[in-house]
């Protein structure tokens, strides 16, 4: 363990765990500068084809230690420009080509929510609670959550939790739409790892990483005409590599594919202009 994270491998599946669970599984710093970087490496990984997230004991995440020494709770120049260094060093979840999927064991507020809500997958403990406390807390919510959260569940729902800060229970999630299910707390993580191992068996890293890419870029693009052609010059390539053979292949033949093709293989230059490296 580092800094509060353990990272685990089942076969293709990575499982990184939030591990301070004496302190409820706060972020302090350090923990979060670690999650990151565990979160890189193991997308750089051609080894591994999930990453699930979940928490030692009781909670996901009690949200930033509050303690000294904790996640440094102190807004002075000098600990604003570290941070704002840290930050722009700091890997976006959104532009790795490996799935996330957060694996809400209990309760997770503040932070601990953020951070989730910028991954790929959700899966809520029913009956635990979470909460973007920040108003309640005198500061406005970040990680990017205003942004994200009004396109994933609607600016109405989206505006009353971030407004009142108010707690909620993983099945409220689940049917606000931030979460894709909610289950029985010791329900939750063996449910993630069954998405996981039905990632690894059956799909190519190569298509899953490009559609997470595309999805994730095109939610921002204005121009629909030219996401339309972007989306489709790409499946065009697509069709003419190793995968898509095998991906046929296996069909016909009734046997699990074996794909072969990276997460970061790189699509050409079209004449409309796109790359993967935009």
């Amino acid at each position: 363990m580092a800094d509060g994270i353990t990272v685990e491998r089942r076969d293709a599946t990575a499982v990184v765990w939030l591990d301070r669970p004496d302190r409820g599984n706060a972020f302090t710093t350090a923990m979060q500068i670690e999650l990151h970087r565990q979160l890189a490496d193991l997308d750089a990984d051609d080894g591994v084809r999930a990453i699930v997230v979940t928490g030692r004991g009781r909670h996901f995440s009690t949200g930033a230690d509050m303690e000294p020494g904790g996640a440094n709770f102190a807004f002075d120049e000098e600990r604003h420009r570290q941070s704002r260094a840290e930050l722009g060093a700091r890997p976006r979840p959104w532009r790795m080509r490996t799935p996330i999927i957060g694996a809400l064991n209990g309760s997770a507020v503040g932070i601990g929510l953020t951070f989730p809500i910028q991954w790929d997958i959700r899966i809520f403990n029913e009956s635990a609670k979470y909460g973007f406390v920040f108003t309640r807390r005198g500061l406005i919510p970040e990680q990017n959550s205003l942004w994200l959260l009004p396109k994933l569940i609607g600016i109405g729902r989206a505006m009353e939790l971030l407004l009142t800060g108010r707690l909620f229970s993983g099945a409220d999630a689940a049917a606000y739409g931030l979460a894709i299910e909610a289950l029985p707390g010791d329900e939750v993580l063996p449910r993630a790892l069954a998405i996981a191992e039905e990632i690894v068996a059956n799909t190519s890293a190569a298509a899953v990483g490009v559609t997470k890419q595309f999805a994730y870029e095109l939610l921002c693009e204005t121009d629909r005409e030219g996401a339309f052609y972007r989306e489709w010059e790409a499946f065009r390539w697509f069709g003419r590599q190793p995968d898509s053979a095998e991906g046929v292949a296996s069909f016909l033949e009734r046997r699990p594919p074996n794909f072969t093709m990276p997460k970061y293989v790189s699509l050409p230059q079209s004449d409309r202009g796109w790359s993967s490296d935009e």
